[in-house]
């Protein structure tokens, strides 16, 4: 969907595109744009194919190059999808700058694009293009803090889910969010390179006020990065040592499967012998005294094993602790 946007009284309205004002700049947001759509901007605005694409691409890298009467900015953008597994993504967005018209191009709907349409953004005035792409560089950072916070809360509260039963459900939980942290981090380092590489190019020229913005800018990226590799690494480490805890209850069910498979072997031992075809005690005798004592003897016999086995379990047990002390 293609919307357009004037300012007044430094506000954005929406715009008919008929009933434009000439002598005043336009923003052009352009979202969930068809094939149909596409056509129209390159048309009108004598867009090159290829820019258009790779705005829309959803792998594509950020950067700022030069076009026939525009400058192309690709950033991306972080995006909260909430019917999705991994629900923080990114995307990535263009910004085409004429003299009096930008663009923006992202293939999907976002947190920052419905922050500038809602003008909450303060202080932003599209006639300063430098500091309207600065603006929402700003804002991203302050999105991707936003969703990292959000990130870290959810695992805070499943590793608490963890420590009373360990469930499938919570490990993919665990695994998708770090995912979402792994696009975060390579999405703020691309954002970090363009970051620098705005700095030095004389493409786009930023007067003082908007090279403070771009260190403040500078400043929360990298804030972001620290804290997208903190969480990265938080939860790569509680994973590691919930794999670790299910390998030791699975080493503890194995010994119990071993006690009971060594005390049934001594039944089995005792009782094939009356399975032989040799003489043995109480084997013409017509009552159950045989039968009885044979029983009880197993049952002895495997009580004894499974109690001694139990009892030389926990003095290990107490050796290592004591030994550890």
């Amino acid at each position: 969907m293609i919307t357009y946007w004037q300012q007044e009284n430094g506000l954005f309205v929406k715009k008919d595109r008929n009933n434009l004002n000439l002598n005043e700049r336009v923003w052009v947001d352009a979202r969930n744009v068809t094939s149909k759509e596409i056509s129209i901007l390159e048309k009108t605005y004598n867009l090159d194919h290829d820019h258009v694409v790779d705005s829309l691409d959803p792998d594509e890298l950020p950067r700022i190059e030069q076009g026939e009467g525009y400058v192309l900015t690709i950033m991306r953008l972080p995006v909260f999808l909430p019917n999705s597994e991994v629900r923080y993504h990114t995307a990535p967005m263009g910004a085409i700058i004429f003299q009096n018209t930008i663009i923006t191009l992202c293939w999907t709907d976002c947190e920052v694009l419905k922050d500038l349409s809602a003008n909450r953004i303060k202080d932003l005035n599209i006639a300063d293009f430098p500091a309207f792409i600065t603006r929402i560089l700003s804002r991203a950072d302050t999105m991707f803090l936003r969703y990292l916070k959000e990130i870290n809360r959810s695992t805070n509260s499943i590793q608490q889910e963890l420590q009373e039963s360990i469930e499938n459900n919570e490990l993919i939980q665990l695994f998708n969010l770090e995912k979402s942290l792994m696009y975060f981090t390579s999405s703020l380092k691309s954002n970090q390179l363009l970051l620098e590489k705005i700095r030095k190019t004389k493409i786009i020229k930023f007067d003082e006020e908007d090279q403070d913005w771009l260190d403040d800018v500078e400043i929360d990226n990298r804030q972001a990065m620290e804290m997208a590799n903190t969480y990265s690494q938080t939860i790569t480490g509680t994973m590691d040592a919930f794999a670790s805890v299910i390998s030791n209850n699975m080493n503890a069910a194995m010994k119990q499967l071993t006690v009971f498979s060594i005390a049934l072997m001594l039944i089995s031992f005792i009782t094939s012998f009356w399975g032989m075809n040799i003489r043995l005690p109480w084997s013409k005798s017509d009552s159950w005294t045989g039968f009885t004592v044979i029983c009880i003897g197993c049952f002895v016999i495997a009580t004894s094993s499974f109690i001694l086995i139990n009892f030389m379990t926990k003095i290990k047990k107490k050796i290592r602790r004591w030994k550890n002390k």
